[in-house]
């Protein structure tokens, strides 16, 4: 059975890559496929989005593993079933965080840099020139309002950057919303991986209360303004900076 993608959701991701020029002629394209819902639907976004596409660009998708034992057997399996051409990159992170983790309580952040340092060696190692990962415009707010009130920094998610060994960045879901993708991969019965694998939860620490705090912050104002997040991806598009507190970007 095929996998069911809506026209809306392919529509946007659509109209991202033509806004930004995300994905472009002879890419080679690392698609870091954590197995939950939102890489999911990215890659087979991405599946579909290559046969479309009026030129050729190649794709794989690569699972950063812990070296905690990791089962991904239906992973795997899904990725066969569906033609699409997968590598399980191994790495010691657990090891190394067992270590490191104690002096570290921002550990979800230390495992974001690991997986983030695998995901770029991956794409060198397998002779990528694009690494695309799975943040939707939900993540994106929910940064933007992290750095605003917790760092006092005008800071967000980025459709497309350079890191500094020169790979491009992309984020092809960056204007989709979180419960898009979550009712894709609940239709069409993707094998996601929960939040049981991930490796912080095997730590004796107190968990991140950053992120969920935005996230119900969000829910209850998008409660009380319905276009929040309409008005929120326009914002991020139209920045006056000259009209901030910082002098170097007066417009005198």
């Amino acid at each position: 059975m095929a996998i069911k993608l809506s026209k809306k959701i392919m529509r946007q991701i659509g109209r991202t890559n033509a806004t930004f020029g995300l994905i472009e002629e002879g890419d080679k394209i690392l698609v870091g496929l954590s197995g939950g819902k939102d890489s999911l639907t990215m890659i087979h976004a991405m599946m579909e989005q290559q046969r479309r596409a009026p030129f050729s660009f190649e794709i794989i998708a690569v699972t950063v593993t812990y070296g905690m034992g990791e089962d991904l057997t239906r992973l795997s399996a899904h990725c066969e079933e569906f033609g699409i051409p997968h590598r399980i990159y191994e790495t010691n992170t657990y090891e190394i965080a067992e270590e490191k983790i104690r002096q570290n309580s921002s550990f979800c952040s230390f495992f974001s840099r690991m997986r983030r340092g695998a995901l770029y060696s991956a794409a060198i190692e397998y002779g990528c020139n694009k690494v695309a990962l799975g943040h939707h415009l939900d993540d994106a707010a929910e940064s933007f309002f992290m750095n605003f009130i917790y760092n006092g920094h005008m800071r967000a998610l980025a459709p497309k950057y350079k890191a500094g060994n020169g790979l491009i960045v992309i984020r092809p879901l960056i204007q989709l919303r979180e419960r898009q993708l979550a009712a894709c991969a609940l239709e069409n019965d993707m094998p996601t991986i929960g939040d049981e694998a991930c490796p912080s939860m095997r730590f004796d620490v107190k968990m991140p209360h950053a992120r969920a705090s935005m996230k119900t912050m969000l829910f209850e104002m998008e409660q009380k303004y319905p276009d929040l997040f309409v008005s929120i991806n326009s914002a991020f598009g139209h920045i006056s900076d000259d009209t901030f507190f910082d002098p170097s970007r007066f417009n005198l």
